[in-house]
């Protein structure tokens, strides 16, 4: 799963139902699959190949290869040669490496080696299920060394000459001993990579707050900043428990909606100016963005919030500034939200009752108990 397949690849076949599966962040969709280039064009020589996690890096191949989408394929490292798996060819390559602000005519972009022969792929499925049992050694080594770190992920390269050890730490750590240990424990050439919480979060995976797995372990692949101005535009409590991820941070869920809630602000009017009518002023209590409506509150009773359209404060806004009140905040055919003290309601018979008649029955309601509790008591009462 941490190369995005569902499965361990096998020899000799194409891996297109290996690694395409629901999330599996390392998809990418070829949206140009069907449409043939221009003969003047020359076909594109670079492919899209991606590796553990969302690690994905673009290589240079030749003519003589015939890539498709799912290939295992030999690249080139340093040292050695790595395994990795054909996500895009063709021209969306280049479309790609925009959007990445890479440069497709780059000479030192690494080379493909070959399709990976079958002692390459058993060589790297070994590999791969040993990444589990180096972390939680790597972790003991560190622990022993008393370094502030923790090592969260390691990734092996496929010929299994090099590892690479992925770690969260809040201040330097001086690893220079512990490259040294790991090196004499393991065999291989050592290579440490500091990542944030973020990154943390999406390798570990988890279940978020909505009960369903954490985006960046899904299909997020890019971390935008999240500031609490985002939180304050969509009137959400600045409590730190309920706004901050698994990853100790501002939960990237905040920005989705970010956009649609700025968009909708931009209608609404001035919330500090108190409307002045002839029932009294009122002031701005709350807002409801994706309604288009705010409460207010009369200065008599604060306690009470009308709901008032966002187009009926503007309306009241002009008639003050014209030197002229309204009745009320509200027009005579629109309803308040809030409830009123007497609720009713019509039953199926078109009759109104009142919605709180179960709080304080009525006085004969009570007369009649009483008196079947009285009969109830002289009934099992002893005989004389």
């Amino acid at each position: 799963m941490s190369r995005g397949c569902k499965c361990a690849p096998q020899p000799h076949t194409r891996q297109l139902d290996v690694f395409k599966h629901s999330c599996n962040k390392l998809d990418a969709f070829d949206w140009l699959k069907h449409i043939s280039p221009p003969e003047v064009f020359p076909p594109s020589d670079v492919v899209e190949i991606r590796f553990k996690n969302s690690r994905k890096e673009f290589f240079r191949t030749s003519p003589e290869l015939d890539l498709k989408t799912g290939d295992i394929v030999a690249v080139e490292a340093l040292p050695g040669h790595d395994i990795g798996i054909v996500t895009l060819t063709g021209e969306v390559v280049k479309l790609q490496m925009r959007s990445k602000k890479a440069d497709p005519k780059n000479p030192d972009l690494k080379r493909v080696y070959r399709k990976a022969k079958v002692s390459d792929i058993e060589k790297w499925v070994t590999a791969v299920k040993h990444e589990d049992s180096t972390m939680y050694r790597s972790r003991e080594h560190a622990s022993e060394l008393k370094l502030e770190m923790k090592i969260s992920d390691v990734e092996y390269q496929g010929d299994r000459t090099k590892a690479i050890f992925y770690y969260t730490a809040d201040d330097r750590v001086d690893f220079r001993e512990l490259i040294r240990v790991l090196a004499d424990a393991f065999g291989v050439r050592i290579e440490m990579r500091q990542i944030g919480m973020r990154q943390e979060a999406s390798r570990l995976g988890g279940i978020g707050s909505c009960g369903r797995e954490l985006c960046c372990a899904t299909w997020l692949t890019k971390f935008r900043s999240v500031s609490t101005n985002s939180a304050r535009t969509q009137q959400l409590s600045l409590n730190p428990q309920k706004l901050a991820g698994q990853c100790s941070k501002l939960k990237c869920c905040i920005n989705y909606e970010n956009s649609c809630y700025e968009d909708l602000l931009k209608n609404m009017p001035d919330t500090s100016v108190e409307l002045l009518t002839r029932k009294g002023s009122a002031f701005f209590q709350k807002m409801d963005v994706l309604r288009q409506q705010i409460g207010y509150s009369y200065k008599e009773s604060p306690g009470q919030i009308i709901m008032v359209p966002a187009e009926r404060v503007k309306e009241i806004i002009e008639l003050n500034k014209n030197k002229r009140k309204p009745d009320d905040l509200l027009d005579p055919d629109t309803i308040t939200e809030e409830a009123p003290d007497n609720l009713t309601g019509t039953n199926a018979n078109g009759l109104e009752d009142s919605l709180t008649r179960f709080d304080n029955p009525p006085d004969n309601v009570r007369k009649n108990k009483k008196r079947r509790k009285r009969g109830r008591n002289n009934k099992n009462a002893p005989p004389q």
